[in-house]
């Protein structure tokens, strides 16, 4: 049993990582957003671009240290993984931004937990954690086969 464990998280290890990494990523997203939405009462769209700059600065260092275990030789190298990891998460977040008043607009505007919005939020963030690992593994971290 033990063994068979151990080749799921080997065969497995870096999905399994950045499906909890990516749990922490949008805890730090919806929290930030509904804080902001809820106790500050900003407005949706400001409150979702906030809540998206801090997850995606939290994302860049856990994905770079936990899942992919990149290990950049070069200064030039991380700039272009942070530059390659930004742009990508910039068209996701354009994706999230867009996606979430034009689901509120759509009919989903139900409140959870006191948040107006949470249930658009949720499927606008599966959607974006899909693609957000796509792009990390094709083009952010690959792995350089040397």
């Amino acid at each position: 049993m033990v063994e068979k464990i151990k080749n799921l998280l080997e065969k497995y290890g870096e999905i399994i990582r950045y499906i909890i990494i990516g749990g922490a990523t949008t805890a730090v997203n919806w929290v930030t957003y509904s804080v902001l939405v809820k106790f500050l009462h900003l407005n949706i769209n400001v409150s979702n671009t906030i809540a998206w700059i801090a997850a995606v600065a939290f994302a860049y260092v856990t994905n770079k240290l936990f899942v992919f275990k990149d290990h950049s030789k070069t200064v030039p190298e991380e700039i272009k993984k942070i530059g390659l990891f930004v742009g990508s998460r910039v068209l996701t977040g354009i994706l999230e931004i867009a996606g979430l008043p034009l689901l509120m607009k759509a009919g989903l505007r139900q409140t959870i937990l006191g948040v107006e919005g949470l249930f658009a939020k949720i499927i606008v963030s599966v959607i974006v954690i899909i693609l957000n690992y796509i792009f990390s593994k094709i083009f952010v971290f690959k792995k350089n086969k040397e």
